[in-house]
């Protein structure tokens, strides 16, 4: 198995157990472990520098979301997992990001909107400077103003759970997003600025969508969807083993 050290050191926090479950996203959805792979407490624990039980924990996360499946006495395994699992967990949060856009347009005062342009002009300045660190942060917050100006608190919280799925700083590993992110940025800007709700809401799908179709590429450029193992994915969900129950 690749080696699973950190790129940075995990601290002791109250939340350590979910820092731990997105370090293990990440190295699923990077290609560095394989579904059909094991993941050893130990090891993990070892590898990150803490102790058994938060890592555990976070593989029991990871379990009921659908990441890793518990094989009686014999430990953790990395799941199948198919290019339509992807596809579906980004057309879900379109569907989410789309409403929460479309309401945000109407609630969209001269102080909104000028924080977004700023961070819209941010962005573009990350992008040309190639600090894609700071691209990434500049999203994050350009999208987070739009869906917490919808006022729908229960949209936000569902949207949250499915875009966690997708572990921050992997959009920097896709050469084509800067540049996507600020095109469909603008779109969505410029419907927000002349309150048009469903441009805004279908600005904001397209922009979803194809930013799941560049992740989908680059896991395939990664190997991780060999013909064998999508076929696997495919068909425990056919089976109804995409299930992570005993």
């Amino acid at each position: 198995m690749a080696s699973l050290r950190p790129q940075r050191g995990l601290g002791l926090r109250p939340q350590l157990s979910d820092e731990v479950a997105a370090r293990i996203r990440e190295l699923i959805l990077d290609g560095r472990v394989r579904p059909g792979e094991f993941l050893r407490l130990e090891r993990l624990a070892l590898e990150f520098g803490i102790s058994v039980t938060p890592v555990r924990e976070a593989l029991q996360s990871l379990r009921s979301e659908g990441f890793v499946q518990l094989e009686p006495r014999r430990g953790f395994v990395v799941a199948p997992l198919s290019p339509r699992d992807v596809t579906d967990l980004f057309w879900v949060q379109a569907v989410i990001g789309a409403e929460l856009a479309e309401r945000a347009a109407d609630r969209m005062g001269p102080d909104l909107l000028r924080r977004l342009t700023a961070l819209q002009r941010a962005l573009e300045q990350a992008v040309d400077a190639g600090r894609l660190d700071l691209v990434e942060e500049y999203n994050h917050a350009f999208h987070r103003t739009i869906n917490l100006t919808a006022d729908s608190a229960k949209l936000v919280w569902t949207l949250g759970s499915v875009v966690r799925y997708v572990p921050r700083g992997m959009w920097t590993r896709l050469p084509a997003w800067p540049e996507l992110a600020m095109e469909d940025h603008r779109r969505i800007l410029q419907a927000l600025r002349r309150k048009d709700g469903p441009a805004a809401g279908a600005a904001m799908r397209q922009h979803v969508t194809r930013s799941g179709e560049l992740l989908v590429a680059h896991l395939e450029r990664q190997g991780l969807w060999r013909p064998d193992l999508a076929d696997v994915g495919d068909q425990a969900e056919d089976d109804g083993r995409g299930d992570v129950g005993d």
